[in-house]
């Protein structure tokens, strides 16, 4: 039988790498062995950080939402529970978006959450 030599797969293999480590600097972008490493940390990044970006925008709300619920009088905690305890059921990105840009509306919340405590 004769001898298979992985040769097309291989190189496939290769660019695919060397395509991806692309904007490194020096050898991690260059050599094959340095640049796999990289591609291969940038991933375990990107997998760890697709998830942590989750937890750090869900925070970055509820800071939005405490902030605007301060303005009036209002906890973070008991303006949510007040919005809870009213039927109210509008998830936290949004209520962040409307203390932003919108807080008149807000501010209606902030009442409906109050007369409900």
């Amino acid at each position: 039988m004769p001898r298979v030599r992985s040769n097309v797969a291989r190189l496939k293999r290769k660019k695919k790498i060397m395509r991806a480590a692309k904007g490194a600097r020096g050898g991690r972008s260059k050599l094959y062995k340095s640049a796999k490493e990289n591609v291969e940390r940038g991933l375990r990044y990107a997998y760890r950080d697709r998830r942590r970006r989750k937890r750090d925008f869900r925070r970055l709300w509820i800071l939005r939402i405490n902030a605007a619920a301060r303005l009036h009088d209002l906890s973070y905690s008991r303006f949510m529970s007040g919005l809870r305890k009213a039927g109210v059921e509008i998830n936290r990105k949004v209520l962040a978006d409307l203390a932003v840009r919108d807080p008149a509306a807000f501010g209606e919340l902030a009442e409906v959450a109050k007369q409900s405590l």
